[in-house]
């Protein structure tokens, strides 16, 4: 009886919370970091137990996913020859690690041809999207595995599931109802996890990435990239403001402050490479050398 009155304490706690984080998303329509930042400060920490007692079967979670791709990929410009080769690379490698998740899900990988959009994000059910902007600080394919591996963890370990059955909960949405699914905002899966998840999905994305066959060193550069992101753009602003542009910017600033520091990303990934004798020597493989080529003129 006690964790029953526990839980519903809990539950009542989340709800509100999350009632007054979508009050404050309709204010901004115009900047997407605004409702970013204000989910992610009130859904950040909810406790994941509710979710737990009633997990969606799988057949629903991909509908359900599938119907939230379909309309973001609506919203996106056709892709030109270049995006179209960038997006087979990014489905190879994808493919690569996603065959190594505990979950059978059919996982299907995208391209955000947005050169200003240094984000990645997953769908329940299988979908990953990556945007140009974050390809464009890549290097090697190993780095592209290692936030590939992340944004599948993110599904394998229920973490967007269970995002669309609190939304659900919290607005009374019928999620039988494609209507009710489109409500849900594409920034909605950009605001980071709580820094339990986010752990999870590096500790474990970077595993997948080594299984599938891609140096762990990938996920230490990607990393290193992040710090430098993070000191040059956010914290000193050290590099020439046309290096990126303000957009782009504000989407790290987003980024930086829903996910954990990444001097700390680094440590558990060190810690993580130590402890299950990943050789990080291991070759990297450099991404196609024309693509890189072609998005080097566009920066």
């Amino acid at each position: 009886m006690k964790r029953m009155v526990a839980l519903g304490l809990v539950l009542a706690i989340a709800g509100a919370a999350l009632y007054l984080a979508q009050r404050r998303q309709h204010g901004d329509a115009v900047n997407p970091n605004a409702v970013l930042n204000a989910a992610a400060d009130w859904q950040r920490d909810l406790s994941r137990a509710p979710m737990q007692l009633t997990r969606l079967p799988d057949s629903e979670e991909t509908r359900i996913g599938d119907e939230l791709a379909q309309s973001y990929l609506a919203l996106e410009p056709a892709h030109d020859a270049q995006s179209k080769m960038t997006e087979a690379i990014v489905i190879a490698v994808g493919a690569k690690v996603a065959a190594h998740a505990k979950r059978k899900l059919d996982y299907r990988f995208h391209l955000i041809a947005d050169k200003d959009f240094i984000n990645a994000f997953a769908l329940p059910g299988g979908h990953v999207f990556i945007g140009q902007g974050l390809l464009n600080q890549m290097k090697t394919e190993d780095e592209l595995a290692f936030v590939l591996g992340h944004e599948t963890e993110h599904i394998d370990h229920f973490h967007a599931v269970e995002r669309v059955q609190i939304e659900a909960q919290l607005h009374k949405l019928d999620l039988d109802a494609l209507a009710a699914i489109a409500e849900l905002p594409m920034s909605l899966w950009q605001a980071g996890y709580s820094k339990e998840q986010e752990f999870e999905a590096d500790r474990e994305g970077l595993r997948l990435a080594a299984l599938a066959g891609y140096s762990p060193q990938g996920a230490i550069d990607m990393l290193n990239r992040f710090e430098d992101l993070d000191r040059e753009y956010v914290i000193h602003a050290e590099t020439p403001p046309e290096e990126l542009s303000q957009v782009a910017v504000e989407g790290l600033e987003g980024y930086f402050r829903t996910h954990p520091l990444p001097s700390e990303r680094m440590a558990q990934a060190r810690a993580v490479i130590a402890q299950d004798g990943m050789d990080t020597r291991k070759a990297e493989t450099p991404l196609n050398e024309e693509r890189k080529t072609a998005n080097q003129k566009t920066r």
